[in-house]
């Protein structure tokens, strides 16, 4: 039976990133879309590759929006969250009746305190790491809803250490999601592991589409802690060489970060590294601080190493 056969599941849904994660992308598509190249609708057979997956929110509308995107890889450093792409993609099935289950375990649940003692114990389950691939998929899921903003951090050890989010009904189980997304990673091959690895995936008309872990713009803020091995500037500036090398072969991308130069006017950090390509600036919402006075909009950048893209294409057609 085909794993699609429960229709009335995606019959009305659009696929859409199955988790919450930091620098998610889903607000900035317009901005991102109006920066592709002019002539993207125009190629065929496109290859597009992102080897910094996270909430996926590009590659989803991607995949539906463009048609002549014939095949995808999207990689990441964090096993865990590749993982629930596979599991999301091969056994959609297994993972909606088990977050349907752990999702009626937590709703029967009456006081924030049982809740929060039913969190720490499936935080402790998951962070055991002897699970088989249904219950670590759902236990990922399961604390990506129910942890403090649907943050994903972890320590030295590799740990999730998450506090409770104080969540009474969260959508743990999303079924219509799950359905659609699966349908739609039939074509995405997914890896695991370092970002330059991506590189020997290019073939054809390739585009890469690069969103790292963001260089903090404050020492005490950080949006890197995925994994428990820091994205530094070293790794910045390898990112940079990977850049050339895509540049090199006549390979066209994209890549956000956060815009230090914005942030205080002197950290030109950016700005210098990739001063050889385009640097545009645009707006963004981060509503992950703490602290409520330190949330608010703050610009990003966008670099490419293309010159014409589809806004300008837009403005002249008008």
């Amino acid at each position: 039976m085909s794993i699609f056969a429960n229709t009335r599941y995606i019959k009305m849904a659009k696929a859409k990133p199955f988790i919450k994660w930091v620098g998610g992308k889903g607000q900035l598509i317009e901005q991102l879309e109006a920066l592709l190249p002019a002539d993207f609708t125009e190629r065929e057979n496109i290859t597009y590759i992102e080897p910094f997956v996270g909430g996926g929110a590009m590659l989803f509308y991607m995949l539906q929006k463009y048609p002549n995107i014939k095949s995808a890889i999207i990689n990441d450093i964090n096993p865990d969250l590749t993982l629930c792409y596979q599991t999301v993609r091969d056994h959609p099935t297994e993972l909606i009746n088990s977050l349907k289950e752990l999702q009626s375990q937590y709703y029967a649940l009456n006081t924030e305190e049982e809740r929060k003692l039913f969190f720490i114990e499936k935080r402790d389950r998951f962070n055991t790491k002897a699970l088989s691939t249904i219950e670590n998929c759902t236990l990922f899921f399961f604390l990506n809803r129910t942890c403090f903003n649907g943050l994903y951090r972890v320590n030295k050890a590799g740990k999730f250490n998450v506090p409770f989010g104080k969540y009474v009904t969260p959508t743990i189980c999303d079924a219509a999601t799950i359905y659609a997304d699966s349908e739609l990673l039939q074509r995405v091959e997914i890896t695991t592991g370092d970002f330059e690895q991506t590189f020997d995936k290019v073939r054809g008309n390739t585009f890469f589409y690069l969103d790292p872990p963001y260089r903090p713009l404050s020492d005490t803020s950080s949006f890197n802690d995925y994994t428990k091995e820091d994205f530094n500037d070293e790794a910045q500036f390898r990112l940079k060489r990977f850049c050339d090398r895509l540049n090199e072969i006549g390979v066209n991308f994209m890549l956000s970060n956060s815009d230090s130069l914005g942030k205080n006017g002197k950290d030109r950090f950016f700005d210098d590294l990739f001063a050889d390509y385009k640097i545009e600036r645009v707006w963004a919402s981060r509503n992950i601080n703490a602290v409520a006075s330190k949330r608010g909009k703050l610009t990003e950048i966008l670099i490419r190493n293309y010159l014409y893209d589809s806004k300008q294409k837009i403005r002249i057609a008008l």
